[in-house]
C-alpha cells in the first residue's frame, strides 16, 4: 500500500496525543526467544529506539527457550519438563547461561547499531543490564526437585529506576541471582510480570506470534476486559498461551492498568498499537476499552465534534454549546480511549408516559459495529426505569434504521403536547414510536 504525503502528515498529527501521553511513562516489553529469531526483529529494535527517543522509559525482558533447546541438543542432553516447567540441572544451567547471554548480547548489539542511512543512525542508545533480578529456588514440588529452576524473589527497583532516569533502556534476561551466589533459570513471563508490578509500570506489552489474542474462530479480540480474560484462560484453543495469559491476569490484578499483546511478525505493529486509536493487537484492561456511560460536562466538546458534520448535512437539528451544556445530563455516550465516538439523548415526558430519543450519532470510523444499537438499549432501559411505556423519535433521513429497530410509523398529532408545540413543519420530520415491554 502506497502512503501519500498527506496521509503521512495526518498520521503524524493524529499520533501527537499518544506521544504526549506516553512521554515519561514506564513500559515493560516482554518477548520470547522466538521473537529474537524472527526476520522482523530488526524492525522491532528500530521501533524500540523510536519509543526511547520519544521519552518512554523502557524495560525489555527477553526469553531464550528455543536458544536453550538448541544448546541442550548440541550438548547431547535431554530436555526435561514437569508441569510444563523446565527442570534445570547443572548441565542444563550451562546451556541456559550460554543461551541467555548470547541473546542478550545480540539485543545489545542491535540497539547499539548506528549506521548512516538506517533508522538507528544517531540514536546513541544506552542499554543496561546486570544483577537486577534476585531469585530463589522453586524447590521440590510434588516430589520433583526443580534444582536450578527458580522464581523471582525481588526486583531491584532502585537500580532499574536509576538507569531509566539516566535515559537508558534496561534489559532483563531470564536469569536471576541469589544472595548465596547461585544462578537460577527463570521464566521470562515471571521476570516481566514482577518487573511491571514492582516498578508500577504504566503498561505491560507482550510480543507474540499472532496478531494478538484470538477467539476460537481465529478472530482477533481487540479489546478484552478482565472478566473476558478469565474466560479465555480456560479456553482450550489458548492452551499454548497459558503462561502469557497468566502474566497479563497477574499484572492487571496487581494494578497495571493496561496490557497489550501484539505480533512480533508484523512490521510496525508495536507502533500502530501505541500511537493509533484502534491499535494493531489486543488491549487487555480491567474494564472495557469502550465505555457506555452517562454524559458529563467534560463531554460537550467531544459531542459537538461528533454531531457538527451531521448538523451541517441537515441530519440533526443544530444545538449550540450552551444548549448542550444545559442538556448534557440527557445524553448517553460511548467513549473510546478518551474520544466520544457515539451519543444519544433522551428527553422524558412523564405525564404522557413516553420519551423522545434524539441526537443519535456515531462517528463515521465506528459505524456498523452495533454501537447505535447499544445506545438504544441503554435508552430503553432508562425509559423503563422511569415507568414509561414508549419512545418516539423524529427523523428526516434515517427512518429505515429506526424501522429495523422495531419503531412503527406515527404522526406529529400523536406527539406529547410539549413536543407538538415545538414541531417544525418546515423540516417535516417523520415520527416513529417504539412500544416498550419490561
Amino acid at each position: 500500500m502506497v502512503v501519500s504525503h498527506h496521509d503521512s502528515v495526518k498520521l503524524f498529527r493524529n499520533s501527537l496525543p499518544y506521544i504526549n501521553a506516553h512521554r515519561g511513562k514506564t513500559f515493560v516489553l516482554m518477548f520470547g526467544g522466538e521473537a529474537v529469531e524472527n526476520d522482523n526483529f530488526a524492525n522491532i529494535i528500530h521501533d524500540i529506539a523510536l519509543l526511547a527517543s520519544l521519552g518512554v522509559r523502557l524495560v525489555l525482558v527477553h526469553g531464550a527457550r528455543p536458544q536453550i533447546d538448541q544448546r541442550i541438543a548440541l550438548r547431547g542432553l535431554e530436555k526435561r519438563f514437569a508441569n510444563t516447567i523446565r527442570l534445570t540441572d547443572k548441565e542444563t544451567l550451562e546451556s541456559v547461561k550460554d543461551a541467555a547471554g548470547s541473546v542478550r548480547s545480540q539485543i545489545e548489539a542491535l540497539l547499539t547499531m548506528g549506521l548512516a542511512n538506517s533508522p538507528m543512525h544517531g540514536a546513541q542508545i544506552r542499554v543496561c543490564s546486570g544483577n537486577l533480578v534476585v531469585a530463589m529456588p522453586m524447590g521440590v514440588r510434588d516430589g520433583v526437585d526443580y534444582e536450578h529452576t527458580g522464581l523471582v524473589r525481588r526486583i531491584d527497583v532502585n537500580g532499574i529506576n536509576d538507569h531509566l532516569d539516566d535515559g537508558s533502556i534496561v534489559l532483563l534476561s531470564p536469569m536471576g541471582y541469589s544472595s548465596t551466589g547461585e544462578v537460577f533459570n527463570l521464566s521470562h513471563e515471571d521476570v516481566a510480570t514482577q518487573a511491571a508490578i514492582t516498578l508500577n509500570a504504566d503498561k505491560l506489552i507482550i510480543l507474540c506470534d499472532q496478531d494478538g489474542i484470538l477467539d476460537e474462530t481465529g478472530k482477533l479480540l481487540r479489546n478484552i476486559d478482565f472478566t473476558r480474560l478469565t474466560d479465555l484462560q480456560k479456553a482450550p484453543h489458548l492452551d499454548s498461551k497459558r503462561s502469557m495469559l497468566q502474566a497479563i491476569a497477574t499484572s492487571l490484578e496487581s494494578g497495571i492498568s493496561r496490557c497489550h499483546c501484539v505480533s512480533y511478525q508484523k512490521d510496525g505493529a508495536l507502533l500502530q498499537e501505541l500511537f493509533t486509536r484502534d491499535g494493531a493487537g489486543s488491549l487487555i484492561s480491567e474494564r472495557y476499552y469502550e465505555q457506555l456511560r452517562d454524559g458529563t460536562i467534560d463531554d460537550v466538546g467531544g459531542i459537538l465534534n461528533l454531531i457538527n458534520p451531521l448538523e451541517q448535512q441537515g441530519v440533526l437539528v443544530k444545538r449550540s454549546r450552551e444548549l448542550l451544556e444545559q442538556e448534557i445530563e440527557q445524553f448517553t455516550v460511548i467513549e473510546r480511549d478518551g474520544m466520544i465516538i457515539a451519543c444519544a439523548a433522551f428527553y422524558p415526558y412523564p405525564s404522557d408516559g413516553c420519551g423522545e430519543l434524539a441526537c443519535v450519532a456515531t462517528h463515521p470510523d465506528y459505524r456498523g459495529k452495533n454501537r447505535a444499537e447499544r445506545l438504544l438499549e441503554a435508552i430503553k432501559k432508562k425509559a423503563l426505569d422511569q415507568g414509561l411505556h414508549s419512545i418516539f423519535v423524529l427523523t428526516t433521513v434515517t427512518a429505515h434504521w429506526f424501522r429495523e429497530q422495531g419503531f412503527e410509523p406515527s404522526s406529529p398529532v400523536a406527539l406529547p403536547d410539549g413536543k407538538k408545540q415545538l414541531y417544525n413543519y418546515q423540516r417535516n420530520s417523520k415520527v416513529f414510536t417504539l412500544s416498550l415491554t419490561s
